[in-house]
């Protein structure tokens, strides 16, 4: 999707270098703005865009209370094919994109309800989703439990390796000629007269026409906020498990009881996620490896024998409503937000480029993204941060 082509090269400071800051760079890049992009981390994309699991899972994780979100979730999802074919030419390297679709299983009476109910709320809701029994299920996948009762078949929702992804952004941002500083966290904002007009790195100050924070979690603390976006971090534990790369024992995403298990073209089964309100804590726990080891093999009890690859957490940055704050920043002019993703910034990566890109160049507010400003925050009864 091409964007409005920018005469006079504006230049542009991205804060944060995930993915949401290098997709938002590499989109502005393209259409002839001067871009860089300020990683705090010594490698960019290395802390919530690393932690995920990828899921492009706009039907299944459709939620009440939710419905505002989910126009702009399935915009997002639809975009990821041409996303990814564009990235994938313009870096050389693959992104993962699997399109088997995903399911959600059910293995006990309890679980059956609980299918069944949300299965009707995203039915009326018009999401494309078909009823399976537990035999139509183990069809679609033969290892899982013996014991499943039913699940729920999305063919729209699948999968992009987000580690694939972020390492082709990097690629496909310094080929359009942006420039990622890593290891160089931003200390604060030049505003003048209202206006931005840089970004200060320690000493100095990179100038800048205008400014997108992307920093995830992170974004709340960047020092002279005159509104800082109310997000905060929500934990998640993961891990992954090596299966047969020649004879996985999952092909399809499946979400069971108190888990999901991603299965990539390697052989790597990822299974997640703890959802903790735990600051800024990033241990791995216990516990949390426990509840994920249990969750996975009740759904899919192959695992047992399997090795453990890896074990790690991310911070999620989320909001109270579980949406992303997108649009300009409120007291700032020139300053635009992309933060707040929660569970999907994978997904809403594609949207979230072109939209804040078009908004920078041409200052437009596109209309799927009206409804997620930070002005949302400080209406009359909205709660607490």
């Amino acid at each position: 999707m091409s964007l409005t082509m920018s005469s006079s090269q504006p230049r542009v400071a991205l804060i944060g270098g995930g993915i949401i800051g290098l997709a938002i760079g590499w989109r502005l890049a393209l259409a002839g703005a001067s871009v860089d992009i300020f990683e705090r981390d010594a490698a960019a994309g290395q802390r919530a865009s690393r932690a995920a699991a990828g899921m492009l899972a706009a039907a299944v994780e459709a939620e009440p209370g939710e419905q505002p979100l989910l126009p702009l979730c399935l915009a997002s999802r639809e975009m990821w094919p041409d996303f990814a074919a564009e990235l994938e030419a313009a870096s050389g390297l693959p992104v993962g994109l699997r399109r088997e679709g995903t399911m959600v299983v059910a293995l006990t009476r309890d679980d059956v309800e609980t299918l069944r109910s949300n299965y009707e709320f995203q039915r009326g809701l018009g999401l494309e989703i078909h009823w399976l029994t537990g035999a139509q299920a183990k069809e679609r996948e033969p290892f899982l439990n013996p014991r499943t009762a039913a699940a729920v078949y999305s063919p729209r929702d699948g999968q992009v390796d987000n580690r694939l992804a972020t390492a082709a952004l990097r690629v496909a941002l310094a080929r359009a000629g942006g420039r990622l500083h890593e290891g160089t966290p931003v200390t604060g904002l030049e505003i003048s007269a209202g206006r931005v007009t840089g970004v200060q790195l320690g000493d100095r100050v990179q100038a800048a026409d205008k400014v997108v924070l992307a920093a995830g979690a992170w974004s709340r603390l960047l020092p002279g906020l005159p509104a800082p976006p109310p997000v905060r971090p929500v934990k998640g534990q993961m891990l992954s498990i090596a299966m047969d790369p020649a004879a996985p024992l999952l092909n399809h995403v499946v979400w069971g009881p108190k888990c999901y298990l991603v299965p990539r073209a390697d052989g790597t089964l990822i299974v997640g996620a703890t959802t903790e309100e735990k600051g800024f804590d990033e241990q791995m726990t216990a516990g949390g490896v426990l509840a994920l080891l249990e969750a996975a093999w009740r759904t899919l009890p192959g695992i047992e024998e399997l090795p453990i690859r890896e074990m790690w957490n991310g911070l999620r940055p989320g909001c109270r409503d579980d949406a992303p704050i997108l649009g300009w920043a409120e007291g700032v002019e020139g300053l635009a937000l992309a933060t707040g993703h929660h569970r999907n910034g994978i997904l809403l990566a594609p949207v979230t480029a072109h939209t804040i890109a078009d908004l920078v160049l041409t200052g437009k507010l596109d209309e799927k993204i009206a409804g997620f400003g930070a002005a949302r925050f400080a209406r009359p009864g909205a709660a607490a941060a």
